[in-house]
């Protein structure tokens, strides 16, 4: 099997005029889109342009300090994206998601490196990058929902957690039902994806495989196994982000401090 056909430039604009039809549709029904859609294809362009530059030299030159260095970027911008759309304070959080994010995605890329793609170099960009930007890309949406969905349902019902409090419950044990109602709306949509793949998508990782010549049964074997991933850094770096914010939170009388939240 044959890799992917190449794009002309002529196939490029082609696909620019397929743009129209989201842009008449939101000129049609007066959405206010327009300009912030256009800015962010126009990044998105710029942005995969430069990046493919930069991992053909990546993946050309394959140093595994020059690609964990890359990782930690990627984890880096990640963090900052996860706590900007959270609506959570940057300076407050900036430090511990990011531990958090660092450990979950490090160790779930890998282990997939090393016992399940059992690869000799576990640092190799094509599988570090390819593979930890898919797992940090549907870690970064979760992170988005469970860490926000978190403390702001604590805003929320700040009563009843002083009443769990003065029942005699632990910090930890007055947590755990808000802990627990973030986690299952941060891995709802992933869980859905999953029940449906194959049958009502075809995901990314098998297509790319697909389009990249592979044997659609070595595509499946992988797309299975990335879901698995991915899963795994999800539950992790949540657990882990809500485990190290906790502690700079909440003063020592158990009150959630108000600097958290991020100013309107």
């Amino acid at each position: 099997m044959n890799g992917a056909q190449d794009l002309s430039i002529f196939s490029m604009l082609m696909c620019g005029i397929l743009l129209l039809v989201p842009l008449l549709g939101i000129w049609y029904l007066k959405l206010g889109l327009t300009k912030k859609l256009l800015i962010s294809t126009l990044r998105m362009v710029i942005q995969l342009v430069l990046v493919g530059f930069f991992l053909e030299f990546v993946f050309r030159f394959n140093n595994w300090l020059l690609n964990s260095i890359w990782f930690l970027a990627m984890i880096t911008v990640a963090v900052f994206s996860v706590i900007k759309n959270s609506g959570l304070k940057l300076r407050h959080f900036v430090r511990p998601v990011l531990l958090s994010f660092v450990l979950a995605n490090f160790f779930v890329v890998l282990y997939f490196n090393f016992f399940i793609a059992k690869l000799s170099f576990i640092l190799d960009a094509k599988y570090m990058i390819a593979i930890g930007g898919m797992v940090l890309g549907n870690s970064l949406r979760a992170n988005i929902v469970g860490l926000g969905d978190f403390y702001k349902s604590i805003r929320k019902d700040e009563q009843l957690y002083f009443y769990k409090l003065s029942l005699g419950a632990t910090r930890f044990e007055a947590l755990r039902d808000f802990a627990k109602r973030s986690f299952v709306s941060a891995m709802n949509p992933t869980i859905a994806s999953m029940a449906t793949m194959g049958i009502v998508s075809l995901p990314g990782m098998m297509t790319g495989q697909i389009l990249g010549g592979s044997v659609p049964l070595v595509a499946i074997k992988y797309q299975i196994a990335i879901m698995i991933a991915i899963l795994a850094s999800t539950v992790l770096s949540i657990s882990l982000s809500i485990f190290f914010t906790v502690g700079k939170s909440f003063d020592k009388y158990g009150v959630m401090q108000k600097s958290v939240f991020a100013e309107k």
